[in-house]
């Protein structure tokens, strides 16, 4: 099997991304959803010969290896049958998501389920949406009555993060029926945020939204990337998919610049998908060492519903008695940087999220400082 590598944390202080930038010399990070592992192979050698022959240049279509690779690695990974005719680039899903919104429902209203990934509440208002929350119920499933409601007093879309961010909960087929037959018979849309799709793990199963129903392929929209399982997330290139006329109209409809994306992007995703699942492969093999590890040695008081996909845990620690903002313990005291809960829901302040993508000692570290700071 492929070993994955993790540098020491003096590499990983002087990478720019945003995980590990405005830290304190001693802090850890573990927010934003990039990992620590060092790229798959085959993706650095792409990108180091695409540099090497300064190939640097606009990148103007999906290309043809893409389509190839990207079908491919959805029927051979996810059991997704995808048309390569009906692909789109974005530079992000997030772009995808707002540019889909203009043309379906402008200044419309946008529903989706909360706790949520932060720029579904702040670019969406910041775009002129009117926000719907749903909120999940104790399970992380989905209040179709809730739903329903919303729907009948003039929800235009939902946006459905399938794996969900941040709790990491992979909605059943039974649940994406109900969810797509709801939307169905009031009109409205689906924009799937599957981006996490790759990285479902040992005892799950992922169901693309566009294999659901009829219902879901007329009146749905899925978007995906290599991004989050690859780690390419600065490299901006996401995939928007359909498999309907209706749905393939709408995505024609989108601005010029919102199909504007990196070249070297697209190479790492032409590769990503062709040749990475060795990578992947022992990634996921990790992240599920790494879920149990958490399961372990989770401090006592803290409890979670261990996720079934991404390398994200959502931990309630409303039991520490931390007060109302545990993250910032966490990062001023034990010198760990969590997310906070009230980043993805106002409700959740007693919330952190922890990113384990990241090898077995770091993380192990990680939970200790947690726990040293911990009433005895």
């Amino acid at each position: 099997m492929v070993q994955l590598f993790v540098p020491g944390l003096e590499v990983l202080r002087q990478r720019r991304s945003e995980k590990w930038s405005g830290l304190g010399p001693a802090t850890i990070g573990a927010t934003v959803a990039e990992m620590d592992f060092e790229l798959a192979p085959p993706v650095a050698s792409v990108l180091h010969e695409a540099v090497a022959r300064s190939d640097l240049g606009y990148a103007h279509e999906v290309t043809a290896r893409l389509r190839e690779a990207f079908t491919g690695f959805a029927e051979r990974r996810l059991g997704w049958r995808v048309d390569p005719d009906r692909l789109a680039l974005v530079p992000e899903v997030m772009v995808g998501l707002v540019e889909l919104c203009r043309v379906l429902a402008p200044g419309g209203r946008i529903g989706f389920a909360t706790a949520a990934y932060p720029p579904f509440l702040e670019q969406l208002p910041a775009a002129g949406f009117e926000i719907r929350r749903l909120p999940l119920r104790a399970d992380a499933s989905f209040d179709l009555d809730r739903l329903a409601a919303e729907l009948r007093d003039g929800l235009r879309v939902l946006i459905l993060a399938n794996p969900h961010n941040p709790t990491g909960r992979v909605l059943p087929r039974a649940e994406l029926e109900q969810i797509a037959e709801l939307c169905a018979q009031y009109d409205a849309w689906v924009l799937a945020d599957e981006i996490h799709a790759p990285l479902v793990l040992p005892g799950a199963r992922h169901v693309p939204w566009l294999e659901v129903s009829p219902a879901a392929r007329e009146r749905g929209i899925a978007l995906t990337s290599a991004s989050k399982a690859f780690n390419l997330a600065g490299l901006k290139t996401a995939l928007v998919v359909t498999a309907s006329d209706r749905a393939q109209d709408v995505v024609r409809r989108m601005p010029y610049g919102a199909e504007q994306v990196g070249l070297l992007g697209v190479i790492a995703a032409e590769t990503a998908f062709a040749e990475g699942d060795p990578w992947l492969d022992a990634l996921i093999d990790q992240l599920d060492r790494n879920r149990t590890l958490i399961g372990e040695k989770l401090p006592a008081g803290i409890t979670w519903s261990p996720p079934q996909a991404t390398y994200l845990a959502w931990l309630d620690c409303g039991g520490l008695g931390l007060g109302p903002d545990p993250a910032t313990v966490f990062r001023d005291q034990a010198l760990v940087a969590l997310s906070p809960g009230q980043d993805y829901d106002p409700a959740a302040r007693d919330h952190v999220r922890l990113n384990f993508g990241t090898g077995t000692e770091l993380l192990t570290e990680i939970l200790r400082r947690m726990e040293s700071v911990l009433p005895g």
